[in-house]
Order: structure tokens, then C-alpha cells, then sequence
């Protein structure tokens, strides 16, 4: 039996726990500890704050996903302050050994091994996710993430991390490129991100209030998010329909990149909009791809639903590696 820290860092929230793993296969994930990102300075504050919490010394081996690109030695938080340093975390910490991946290639290594059970169907053949073939991973939270899960039916599974969140947004009726303009006077590019993710429903409210010469009432991005999944604010949920559309459009287009056999929603969001995404124009977007709606059409496209799933994927990327 082996035990690690897994850890999963984004910009709202850095999620901590131990993994034992045994003959290459998680056994446990115990002392889950989810913290916010913004109380600390560095991670390694963090950790030391998860370790007063375990009460007694961690494991010297660290998975660590990150919601921010991570080649090279030293990266930062796409979305937040924190900034890491490779060769000083080993040192500092004390560690073996530490794995450094992107926080959606996580998820995708968490879909690689999760139970029916915690995939919800969207859209698409009511079927399980292929065996072999391309499985496309995308969802938003703070921002808006995106991988690959390569599956081969007796092969090791494969996992590329991508920044497809930060793809061009493409709008496809008039009052989206009407969003797109306003948008564009604010950030100058317009990533997808700007509309999918956490703050995206404030520029969408935002914006659709201009639009409509309405006073737009100053709501913080939880209350905000409150008011319209309660949909007791009728511009909140106009907006949070026109971000669950845009989830569908992005989602068929990474789709198509990827030559994608399945698709995976996933992200702190996306699991809130579990009760929203089937009644929304989510599917109708997701197929509307021209020529090619028939191939979107068959496509299975399924609703993570698994708690924390970051930390089960940076173990699982831990335990792959090994073998």
C-alpha cells in the first residue's frame, strides 16, 4: 500500500487529500479538505494548513493538478496570485517525488475509471461512454477547461492536456454577436472562457442588461449565480440559458477538433447545472454544427457528477505513471 497527497489547485478553491494506492489502483481518497484559494499566499502555506489538519505528518509524494498550463519549472494560476516553483515545492515540502499536471487532464483521468453511476446523460444515444476511441473533457468553474481521454480497449488510457477553453468565441445569432462587441470594448479578444465559466454569467447579465436599457442591478458573482439557478431574477435566467447554450456550442466544437467519440461535462459549474443543462438549448447547440449534425448527433455526451473528481484524477495520474 502507498499513500500520496493528491491535490487539486484552482482559482477559487485548493482541494487537498490522501490517496493510498495499491497494485496500481486507487483504494482510497481520505481526509478531503477543500480550502480557498485566497485565504493563503502560496500552496505551500496551503499544505501546511492541510497537514495541522490531518494532525500529523503528510506523505512525501504529491499528484498536483493545476488549473493553469504547467510545462517548464516555474507556472502560475491561470486565474489567481499563486505562483509555483517546481524545484522549490520538492525542496521546501521535503518530497520524493511530485507529479505536476493540468487540472482538466486530472478529470480526464478521473472519467478514465469512474462508475456509470456518476455520468448523467445530456445529449446524444442514451449509451455508455466508448471503450477505445476519443473522449473530449470539458467544463467551466473559475475559468474554462478542456482535455482529451484516449481509450484503447487493452491498452493504458492516455491523457493530453489542452487549453481549448481559451478557443475564439464564435457566436451564432444576432444576439450573440451583439454579447460578442460588448464583450470585445472590455477584453479586446473574446475567449469562450468570457462567457463559459463562473464570471462568465456576470458579463453575460451584464451585457444583456445594457442591451435592454435595464438598470443592472450590482450582484456578486455567487449571488448572482444564486438568483439565477433559483431563477428568481428573470435576467439572470435569461442569461444562464445563453451560457448553457454557449457550454453546448463549445462542447460540439472541441468535439469536432478532437474527432471526439464522446464528451464529458464536467467543472464545480458544470455539476450545478445538472438540473439546468437538459432543459436549456444545451443540446440543440451542441448538434448544430452544419454538414456535420448527423455525426454530433451520435455522440453520447455525459454530466460528471463524481465529488471532487480532480483529486481521484491526479491519484489515478499518479498510479499510471508508476505502472
Amino acid at each position: 500500500m502507498e499513500r500520496l497527497v493528491t491535490a487539486d489547485i484552482g482559482g477559487t478553491h485548493a482541494r487537498f487529500a490522501i490517496a493510498s494506492i495499491e497494485h496500481g489502483q486507487i483504494v482510497g481518497i481520505d481526509d478531503q479538505t477543500v480550502f480557498k484559494t485566497a485565504d493563503f499566499v502560496s500552496f505551500e502555506r496551503a499544505w501546511n494548513a492541510f497537514e495541522d489538519r490531518v494532525g500529523s505528518k503528510l506523505p512525501s509524494d504529491l499528484s498536483l493538478a493545476v488549473a493553469a498550463p504547467v510545462a517548464g519549472d516555474d507556472f502560475s494560476l491561470t486565474n489567481s496570485h499563486w505562483q509555483f516553483r517546481r524545484a522549490h515545492i520538492v525542496s521546501s515540502l521535503r518530497l520524493n517525488s511530485m507529479l505536476v499536471i493540468n487540472d482538466f487532464a486530472a478529470i480526464a483521468h478521473a472519467v478514465s475509471v469512474v462508475e456509470e453511476t456518476h455520468l448523467l446523460h445530456l445529449a446524444g444515444p442514451s449509451e455508455p461512454l466508448p471503450a477505445s476511441g476519443v473522449i473530449t473533457i470539458v467544463g467551466p468553474g473559475t475559468g474554462l477547461g478542456a482535455a482529451l481521454l484516449i481509450r484503447g480497449e487493452n491498452e493504458p488510457h492516455r491523457v493530453i492536456e489542452t487549453e481549448g477553453g481559451h478557443i475564439d468565441f464564435a457566436p451564432l445569432d444576432d444576439l450573440e454577436q451583439s454579447i460578442l462587441i460588448e464583450l470585445r470594448t472590455k477584453f479586446g479578444r473574446v475567449s469562450a472562457e468570457r462567457l463559459v465559466s463562473g464570471p462568465g454569467l456576470l458579463n453575460i447579465y451584464q451585457v444583456l442588461g445594457k442591451l435592454e436599457g435595464q438598470p443592472i442591478p450590482i450582484h456578486s458573482e455567487p449571488a448572482l449565480w444564486t438568483l439565477a439557478l433559483e431563477q428568481s431574477d428573470h435576467l439572470a435566467d435569461i442569461a444562464l440559458d445563453q451560457l448553457c447554450m454557449c457550454l453546448g456550442a463549445v462542447a460540439g466544437d472541441l468535439a469536432l477538433a478532437h474527432g471526439a467519440s464522446g464528451v464529458v461535462i464536467a467543472g464545480g459549474i458544470g455539476r450545478r447545472l445538472a438540473g439546468r443543462l437538459g432543459s436549456s438549448g444545451f443540446a440543440k447547440r451542441f448538434v448544430a454544427k452544419g454538414r456535420f449534425e448527423r455525426r454530433l448527433a451520435a455522440v453520447p455526451v455525459k454530466l460528471l457528477t463524481l465529488p471532487e473528481p480532480g483529486l481521484l484524477g491526479a491519484a489515478v495520474a499518479f498510479a499510471t505513471r508508476q505502472l
